[in-house]
């Protein structure tokens, strides 16, 4: 039996979805409209972009997801909803009807609005619906599009645990060898943000200590090609599991350009990542996910050269969703 997903209010997730069977499905036309498709629900969900990867058969989103707020003014609702929807459509004539009738938008449709916001899961469900609607349609095709449920990982609101997740991102198309700069793939978000997109900008900036784009932009490029990685074609192949384990045994140490340049599977199904303060709260704010042995959370994430950061594990079988 699935369990429930661990959520927390006003958080920070890495989240992950593939396709199924993980096809190579959408070409270009397609990760553009994922991208298309993303901005709009994200400005009438009220949430942050920070970064993203659009490839052919999955994608990641850093996004900070705000608190559920119920007390969002009906002029502001109704804003967001025309602007989501378009001026003409149902939900957001019969708020306007309301409006003008009564003054308040009624419960009901407040409810059909604000659902979607402040819950990552509503948020996946709606953006994965609508590309999978397009997607379908475009392609004369029916039935699923994505594997199971999408995966998430709860990431500290801090700049070393951001800095090291969004790059992690936006290096995934150098460490696929798609392109030997990130600033070369036009469907993350550090290409967007180098081409002017604002909401990118903001969320980049949201971790950064510079107070303008264009010393944030070479804070994070030099964090990028020094800190968490290098440009180049991808050595992923070369640096298989029994690789690694062989230099670790000899006492040889991977830089973190190179471990960053793997899939650390911490970093997309780690549960949480941050401080050992930010791990341990999550952890006791959901205690009976885990076993009756575990008694603190955090736990070190083994041969990656990240000391300051710590991660969930050991968790019970499909204690995720």
């Amino acid at each position: 039996m699935r369990r429930g997903r661990i959520k927390e209010a006003g958080a920070v997730y890495h989240c992950v979805s593939r396709t199924v069977g993980g096809q190579f499905l959408l070409d270009d036309l397609a990760k553009q409209r994922l991208v298309d498709l993303l901005f709009p629900l994200a400005q009438f969900c009220g949430v942050e972009i920070i970064t993203f990867f659009m490839m052919s058969n999955h994608f990641h989103l850093l996004i900070r997801i705000p608190p559920a707020d119920t007390c969002i003014p009906d002029s502001v609702l109704l804003l967001r909803a025309e602007r989501f929807y378009g001026i003409q459509a149902l939900l957001p004539s019969l708020a306007r009807a309301d409006l003008q009738r009564s003054g308040s938008i009624s419960s009901h449709i407040r409810l059909s609005l604000s659902s979607r916001m402040g819950d990552v899961s509503a948020f996946m469900k709606e953006f994965k619906q609508r590309f999978s609607r397009w997607f379908n349609r475009h392609s004369n095709r029916f039935g699923t599009l994505w594997a199971e449920r999408f995966s998430s990982t709860l990431v500290e609101d801090c700049s070393s645990a951001l800095q090291t997740v969004a790059s992690y991102i936006d290096l995934n198309p150098v460490r696929a060898g798609l392109v030997s700069d990130p600033k070369d793939y036009r469907f993350c978000g550090y290409s967007a943000a180098l081409t002017g997109n604002p909401v990118v900008r903001s969320g980049l900036m949201s971790f950064l200590s510079a107070r303008s784009w264009g010393a944030a932009a070479a804070q994070y490029r030099l964090n990028l090609f020094t800190t968490a990685g290098v440009a180049g074609h991808s050595d992923k192949q070369a640096l298989d599991k029994t690789a690694i384990r062989a230099e670790l045994a000899r006492g040889g140490r991977l830089s973190l350009p190179e471990i960053l340049r793997l899939r650390v599977r911490h970093l997309t199904a780690g549960v949480a990542i941050g401080s050992r303060d930010f791990v341990n709260q999550i952890f006791a704010h959901h205690r009976s996910h885990f076993g009756p042995k575990r008694f603190e959370g955090a736990r070190p994430i083994r041969g990656v050269p990240l000391p300051h950061l710590k991660t969930l594990r050991d968790l019970r079988v499909n204690a995720i969703g």
